[in-house]
């Protein structure tokens, strides 16, 4: 396929399909970066209100650095991957520290940020300064291997490094911005994982997956992945309108956040046999079970509500267990993860 044809097609498509959104209409290099790094692992339509609640609180990259690190992850709260918010926090105080603010206007100098990847040094790149270097993200992927035929395995380093060359091949010269932000867009909304709109595609007669039956099959994909069963017994320990919680510090799923005292186990068991050295909770009861499914792991967790009648009692078990007392509009300012606030809720309604 002629390169330059490619190209031209593609963003003839975008300029009339496209979704109009905020992080489209600036060059400012802190939105768009930050809009990326929302977007991470997260749908466009879950992570609008973020990204919109984020510009409103930190409206630059110095209102961000200067935020403490309970305020970035309680306006996070939801979005899950939490690291991604450390290292938003912490790319932010670098940039204010070491760069004056202003952010490096280079992909090289990009991918020496905190958190930000080739695929994220890309995008900012050439979205607010225009170099011509493509983004290669999950729709990219897609949208190559199915219309030349590509049958990588896209997670193995060798096909990262062929899709970003033909990529890179195909970027415009004069609009290499227009460029990406059609290829993820075409991925996204038209030539989608599942029941992709062949019938009405600018490439149908020259698509390889098209012609021949193939976008069940492409792109290939074989990920060994090892999924973890984690049991998790959570003791909500209450007196009055007062929960005992602690900060997560271990580096573990959730730093950072706040939670209720915890007893992890290696298998499934019952309660009362999990908390069998803590005889305080022996009258609690159990309120609550979800399953949580995490990329690499499997959370089987148990709610467990201990209400304690005398503020004495409270007290030594928070000496003993390392917790604080908090009140429940405390505990609304405080970040938790979305399962400590799904327990809440029932018991809130």
């Amino acid at each position: 396929m002629n390169k330059k044809l490619f190209a031209k097609q593609l963003m003839a498509w975008y300029q009339v399909h496209h979704r109009p959104l905020p992080w489209r209409e600036t060059k400012d290099p802190y939105k768009i970066w930050l809009s990326e790094i929302i977007l991470q692992q997260t749908r466009v339509t879950q992570g609008l209100p973020y990204y919109n609640r984020f510009v409103v609180t930190f409206p630059n990259v110095k209102a961000l650095a200067e935020a403490d690190e309970q305020t970035v992850l309680r306006l996070w709260q939801g979005l899950g991957y939490y690291s991604r918010a450390r290292n938003l926090h912490a790319c932010a105080k670098m940039i204010v520290r070491d760069m004056k603010g202003r952010f490096p206007n280079n992909y090289q100098a990009l991918m020496h940020l905190p958190g930000v990847g080739p695929y994220t040094a890309a995008a900012i790149a050439s979205f607010a300064f225009r170099e011509k270097v493509a983004v290669v993200d999950g729709n990219v992927f897609r949208v190559l291997a199915r219309i030349f035929g590509i049958d990588l395995n896209i997670v193995s380093p060798e096909a990262k490094k062929s899709f970003s060359a033909i990529a890179n091949e195909l970027i415009d010269d004069d609009r290499p911005d227009t460029f990406n932000q059609s290829m993820m867009e075409f991925g996204a909304i038209h030539c989608t994982p599942v029941a992709p709109q062949c019938g009405d595609c600018i490439f149908s007669n020259t698509c390889v997956a098209n012609l021949r039956g193939l976008q069940k099959v492409l792109p290939v994909k074989e990920r060994n992945l090892t999924v973890r069963k984690r049991y998790f017994f959570y003791v909500a320990i209450r007196h009055k309108n007062k929960w005992l919680m602690k900060k997560r510090k271990d580096k573990d799923i959730w730093q950072g956040l706040y939670d209720f005292f915890l007893v992890e186990s290696k298998r499934n068991q019952n309660w009362r046999t999990a908390l069998a050295a803590f005889g305080e909770f022996s009258t609690g009861k159990r309120v609550a079970d979800f399953k949580h499914v995490l990329t690499h792991q499997q959370l089987f967790v148990s709610f467990i509500d201990v209400e304690v009648s005398d503020e004495t009692t409270f007290a030594a078990l928070a000496g003993q267990l390392q917790l604080k007392p908090f009140s429940q509009k405390q505990i609304q300012h405080l970040p938790k993860p979305v399962l400590i606030s799904k327990y809440l809720r029932l018991e809130n309604p």
